[in-house]
């Protein structure tokens, strides 16, 4: 067969144009049937050296734990140790066994009369009482300002306290373990209060200062003998006022835990 003439530069172009080719990449010809050159290695990268290791970001006071046990301890031996309510506020402020402390707002320590004839317990501060750093100054404080004032109380004549310092986030209950580390020191304001007679406010205050397993319907009412180590003073529990906010049909049983109230106070001054 006669050899293929070979086409013109114009044929060519004509070629190139219809099968979408309109642009050259380079002036010059390119062969890409040819072995090309192995692609050379990337120039090894410097050394770098490494970032000095960061120190550890401290531990926020609020997540640091105390072993439970040397947290009891530890409150025992400070709570022992305070001759006066003063140095025991001060003792509390300074503790960290709690971790209470490092979430509340404030230190609730007391309010009234630290030489009153009656002091009141209840279990842990609330939001009121967390922004004033004074126990009972809520919806339920002001009940029970109501309530003593029925038996002819104030705040002048009473001594009001919580066995929980610190108010729990979210006032959620207190766990038995912070109640157990709080215990020494609301043990020995009741030693350095001295009242006649001791009112526990609901039933947690009620089974932590009393030792008594069983609810608040069977104890309040009912006369106990609370121990100081001195001396024996008369206890007896009745309803949290926030109880009876929620269930006001038991304000007649607390009007008559108020009245032996205050019968007790009267034969205590009388003696």
């Amino acid at each position: 067969m006669p050899p293929e003439p070979t086409p013109t530069l114009k044929q060519l172009l004509a070629f190139y144009l219809e099968a979408g080719v309109d642009c050259a990449l380079s002036d010059e010809p390119v062969n890409r049937l040819e072995e090309t050159d192995a692609v050379p290695s990337p120039a090894p990268r410097p050394m770098v050296q490494p970032d000095p290791p960061r120190p550890m970001p401290a531990v926020p006071r609020s997540e640091i734990t105390v072993a439970p046990e040397a947290a009891i301890a530890s409150a025992r031996e400070a709570a022992r140790t305070a001759p006066t309510l003063e140095l025991l506020r001060s003792l509390l402020e300074n503790f960290d066994g709690c971790a209470l402390k490092h979430t509340a707002t404030k230190l609730v320590f007391a309010d009234g009369n630290p030489e009153a004839r009656v002091m009141f317990v209840g279990e842990a501060p609330g939001r009121d009482e967390d922004i004033e750093g004074l126990p009972f100054v809520g919806r339920s404080g002001k009940l029970l300002d109501r309530m003593i004032a029925a038996i002819g109380l104030d705040r002048g004549k009473a001594y009001i306290a919580n066995v929980i310092p610190w108010r729990p986030p979210g006032n959620r209950t207190p766990t038995p373990q912070e109640t157990q580390i709080c215990l020494p020191f609301i043990r020995r304001q009741i030693e350095l209060v001295n009242p006649d007679v001791l009112v526990t406010l609901g039933n947690p205050s009620t089974q932590a200062l009393l030792g008594t397993r069983e609810g608040i319907m069977r104890t309040r009412g009912r006369w106990f003998d609370y121990d100081t180590g001195t001396r024996s003073i008369r206890a007896i529990a009745t309803f949290h006022p926030a109880y009876l906010l929620r269930s006001p049909s038991y304000k007649r049983m607390s009007w008559q835990d108020l009245r032996a109230i205050a019968k007790a106070l009267q034969q205590a001054a009388a003696s």
